[in-house]
C-alpha cells in the first residue's frame, strides 16, 4: 500500500492496475473527498491530462456493461469511481507483451468504500451492477474515438470472468462482441 496525500493506492495483479482509496476529511457537517489529483496520481502512473469525464447510470442490479477498450493510438487510462450503489469493476489485460495477457482482476467499488480503480492503457474495462441505480464517474486520459473502439464479450469462456451475480441485462452490442480466438493478438502500445 502506498500513501500519497489524500490517497492510498494498492497494486493489483496486473501491471499498472491499482485500487485508489480516497482519504476523506470530515466533521459533523459532512466530508470532502478528492476525486482526482494529477500531481499525486502521477506517482502511480497517471501521466496524461484528463481528456473526458463521463457519468453513467445503470438502473438494474445484475446488469453487465463491457468489456470496452480503445485501440492504439487512442488507448486510454481510466479512473473509475462509484458514487451511488455498488459494482464489481473488472479490468482485462490486453497488452500482448504483458506477463498477465488476457488475465482479469475485479474489485468492489461502492459509494461507501472510497475506492476507485485506476486502469492502465491497454486494458479492457467493464462492470456488473451489484445494486439497483448505480452511478459511476469515469476520468479518461483520451477522448472517446468511435473508430478506435474495441470490445470483448464479457461471457467469453477464454477470459473466465467470474461475475458475482447472474447477468440480468447485457446490451446487444456487448453480446455481439466475438469470442476470442487465435486471431486476437492483443494490443501493442
Amino acid at each position: 500500500m502506498t500513501t500519497m496525500g489524500r490517497f492510498l493506492t494498492e497494486d493489483l495483479g496486473i501491471a499498472g492496475l491499482r485500487t485508489v482509496i480516497r482519504q476523506p476529511i470530515g466533521d459533523r457537517r459532512g466530508f470532502l473527498a478528492r476525486l482526482f489529483c494529477a500531481e499525486e496520481l502521477k506517482e502511480v502512473g497517471w501521466h496524461k491530462p484528463i481528456a473526458q469525464i463521463n457519468h453513467t447510470h445503470t438502473a438494474q442490479g445484475g446488469t453487465v456493461r463491457g468489456m470496452h477498450y480503445q485501440n492504439p493510438p487512442s488507448a486510454e487510462m481510466k479512473l473509475v469511481t462509484c458514487i451511488r450503489g455498488q459494482v464489481w469493476d473488472v479490468a482485462v489485460d490486453l497488452r500482448v507483451d504483458s506477463p498477465t495477457f488476457l488475465t482479469w482482476q475485479g474489485v468492489v467499488l461502492s459509494a461507501d468504500n472510497n475506492r476507485a480503480l485506476l486502469i492502465p492503457e491497454g486494458c479492457a474495462h467493464g462492470f456488473q451492477a451489484l445494486s439497483d441505480d448505480v452511478e459511476l464517474i469515469y476520468c479518461h486520459s483520451v477522448a472517446y474515438n468511435p473508430m478506435a473502439e474495441g470490445g470483448l464479450n464479457p461471457q467469453d469462456p477464454r477470459l473466465g470472468i467470474e461475475w458475482p451475480q447472474a447477468i440480468t441485462e447485457l446490451s446487444q452490442r456487448d453480446q455481439n462482441h466475438p469470442l476470442l480466438d487465435s486471431t486476437f493478438l492483443g494490443l501493442s502500445l
